[in-house]
């Protein structure tokens, strides 16, 4: 599941980003290409506007403190925050998420955990919940849950 890759998910390796194991950052992180997460992010990851082939990858010893919006997200570690993602999320065995999942398609593997909501929609904002300051666009988890209520999707 986690190591066959579609072409248009296929990243190169001149455009990764490493955040190593006994790395700390704080503050929000944009990036476009493939960030890997091995070590610590205290902020909001966001994916540049206008680059939708682009993945975030928190593997086993990852951990997000803050919402994470990005096209493709694969979580092996954990997150404390919403993710947004407007292709595919996929959850691996040791996946912890405290915070909604917003999603288009998901994967999840026996022994992943998704304490919030799973909010399916067909075109999920890869925006943050970042200030307006940086010329990015808000997204307030009730409000998205709104438009899910006001749908009639919601009971």
């Amino acid at each position: 599941m986690f190591s066959s890759k579609s072409k248009s998910t296929v990243i190169s390796s001149d455009n990764t980003t490493l955040i190593a194991k006994g790395t700390e950052i704080s503050g929000q992180v944009s990036f476009t290409g493939c960030l890997e997460i091995e070590g610590v992010v205290r902020g909001n990851i966001v994916v540049e506007e206008g680059c939708d082939v682009s993945q975030v990858r928190i593997q086993n010893s990852g951990a997000v403190h803050g919402d994470v919006c990005a096209p493709v997200v694969i979580v092996n570690g954990s997150i404390e925050g919403n993710v947004y993602s407007s292709k595919r999320v996929e959850m691996a065995s040791n996946a912890v998420v405290c915070g909604d999942v917003h999603y288009q398609m998901i994967e999840m593997v026996k022994g992943a955990q998704i304490n919030g909501g799973l909010m399916y929609t067909n075109a999920a904002p890869v925006t943050s919940a970042s200030s307006s300051l940086d010329g990015i666009q808000a997204v307030d988890s009730d409000e998205v849950l709104g438009e899910y209520v006001d749908s009639g999707l919601n009971g």
